[in-house]
């Protein structure tokens, strides 16, 4: 069969799109949703999405990661499939869709901007890993180990050892057995300045430019710390935003993420 697919790309963080409606792509086939996101043998892509019909949302979004297997939520992700919805004139400015962590709304600037609405999250706890160097853990929809690296100790981002340090806590026992994606972020010295943000994701195994339950897991984790909504956030592939309200009880809920979703190209390709 011949397969009508569309790239694009979230800051950096990549995924293959396919409009799936008449529900002709065969899901379960993980090995070929892998080839479709391998960067040497493939489209390459962080991920793959299918853009499917579902009574009373607009549509919803199917996410599987780079290894083929089924996904938690991508921030970058979601924002992609609406800008995805938009070009295939499914919606206008506003949408309501379904994903795996439940329904989101969205909307969309002239200028292509997409802002998101996560799903409210739970207050930062202490990781079960590196507690001492005060790392937390967050659910944004999927897990995040989150990291601020020591200025003290005069630790850089640039230079941090992402993929390795990434690779042992996503891979520690006290995660099995699903693992958690894992974020570096640099503390600014200046308060205008945006919190630096690397971050290694499980099923991709390996850095990404993006991520933006990531980051917004960061942001949120940042509060603690002195940041205050809207949070700027820098990553390898660009530029995101968070915005938040906090509640009495330490969560976080009305929570958005806000950044470019580009569409890059699109093609058929023989499967």
């Amino acid at each position: 069969m011949t397969l009508h697919f569309h790239k694009y790309q979230g800051t950096g963080n990549d995924f293959v799109m396919i409009d799936d409606r008449a529900e002709a792509f065969d899901a379960t086939n993980q090995e070929l949703i892998a080839r479709l996101c391998h960067r040497r043998f493939g489209i390459g892509a962080d991920g793959l999405i299918l853009l499917r019909n579902r009574p009373g949302f607009d549509f919803e979004m199917v996410y599987f990661n780079a290894d083929g297997r089924p996904s938690s939520m991508c921030g970058n992700g979601g924002r992609c499939t609406v800008a995805f919805a938009r070009f295939l004139n499914i919606i206008g400015d506003k949408a309501q869709f379904l994903a795996v962590d439940g329904p989101h709304d969205a909307r969309v600037e002239a200028d292509g901007l997409v802002h998101l609405k996560m799903q409210d999250t739970a207050k930062a706890r202490r990781a079960p890993v590196h507690a001492e160097q005060g790392d937390v853990f967050l659910h944004t929809g999927s897990p995040h180990h989150v990291h601020f690296l020591s200025p003290a100790e005069g630790q850089k981002l640039e230079e941090y050892d992402v993929y390795g340090a990434g690779h042992d806590i996503r891979f520690d026992q006290a995660y099995d057995p699903a693992g958690t994606n894992v974020n570096f972020v640099q503390v600014p010295a200046d308060p205008g300045q945006p919190w630096a943000v690397r971050t290694y994701e499980r099923g991709v195994e390996d850095e990404t430019f993006s991520c933006g339950t990531g980051v917004t897991a960061v942001a949120l984790a940042a509060s603690a710390r002195g940041a205050v909504s809207p949070v700027q956030l820098s990553t390898p592939g660009g530029q995101l935003q968070v915005s938040f309200q906090q509640r009495p009880d330490g969560g976080f809920e009305d929570v958005w993420l806000s950044g470019p979703a580009v569409r890059v190209f699109e093609g058929q390709l023989a499967v």
